[in-house]
């Protein structure tokens, strides 16, 4: 008996080691994904893995940083198209009759109204090996401004910081070229871990119309920051970090009538895949990040655009 008991003592032991295993590697996961944050940017390149670099975490592989691109280069082709027609620009517009007007009603509250999209490749899913495609678009409609109102807010990312925060730490213009601008942002998400990203974005800006305008940027340069704010800060190489975030494409859209503009955004995003045997716990909380932070960013906006024409600026 004495045999029996000491075998079922240790079998209870091996068992609490492993769901102990089990419990650290979830939280790994759970710190490691939570940490994403969708951001506006994107031309579509990302920059390769840096050959022979040693890392513990995900690597970003040619095959999923292929499948991204190929995946922003016919949603670009997409918004090319929809732009040029230059008739109902807004997601909503294509709605059912009904469900459209009760979208605008919705807008006319306050709410942000989201979809989550997905493009398609005649007809079939652009798989996406070892990473997730985050694909979401949200709008928001800001009353009593005018178009210049909101553009100038988005344009002016030296203050990104103060209008963004806490997402966004550090703002600054690089360089400009008229309507093209090269800008860093510093990101920093904070859901059970703290993640820092230094990013750098190719972004041009066009108006189409003295009441429409839209812009394109692109996160040529994304970069984990280890340590951040301390003296031993750091920058992971590009694709040898734990792949929170590794591209971002974002689509602008700036309408103004109905006494206000109506202000969209559409963003794609790239991180790492969830292992299949943990799909079914992490997969539901990871994918509403992307649209969290979107509608965040949304509602930050407006009450830049907001706050400016209060002041009378």
């Amino acid at each position: 008996m004495q045999g029996l008991a000491d075998t079922r003592s240790k079998n209870a032991n091996v068992r609490g080691a492993r769901a102990t295993l089990t419990l650290g590697y979830v939280v790994l996961l759970l710190c490691g994904c939570l940490a994403m944050v969708p951001i506006a940017c994107g031309a579509g390149r990302i920059p390769e893995r840096r050959a022979g670099a040693a890392t513990p975490g995900p690597e970003l592989k040619s095959a999923t940083r292929e499948a991204f691109e190929r995946y922003v280069r016919l949603t670009e082709e997409r918004n090319q198209a929809e732009l040029a027609r230059g008739t109902n620009l807004l997601w909503v517009d294509g709605l059912p009759p009904g469900e459209r007007d009760a979208a605008y009603v919705a807008l006319k509250r306050g709410e942000v109204e989201m979809k989550k999209l997905q493009t398609r490749e005649s007809g079939a899913a652009i798989p996406c090996p070892e990473g997730i495609i985050h694909h979401w678009a949200g709008l928001v409609f800001i009353p009593g401004v005018k178009l210049d109102d909101v553009l100038f807010i988005l344009e002016d990312y030296n203050r990104h910081s103060v209008y963004f925060a806490p997402d966004v730490e550090q703002s600054r213009i690089l360089s400009r070229d008229g309507d093209h601008l090269r800008v860093f942002l510093r990101f920093r998400r904070h859901k059970v871990i703290t993640v820092v990203l230094d990013t750098e974005h190719d972004v041009r800006y066009y108006r189409d119309a003295p009441d429409r305008a839209h812009s394109r940027s692109s996160a040529i340069r994304i970069a984990e920051v280890k340590n951040a704010g301390q003296k031993d800060e750091s920058e992971k190489p590009p694709g040898d970090d734990d792949g929170f975030l590794w591209g971002m494409e974002t689509w602008w859209r700036m309408e103004e009538r109905d006494g206000g503009v109506y202000l969209q955004s559409e963003v794609a995003s790239l991180t790492r895949d969830i292992p299949a045997g943990l799909a079914w716990m992490i997969g539901p909380f990871i994918k509403s990040i992307p649209r969290e932070t979107l509608s965040a960013t949304l509602n930050s906006a407006r009450k830049a655009v907001e706050a400016r024409v209060a002041a009378g600026k």
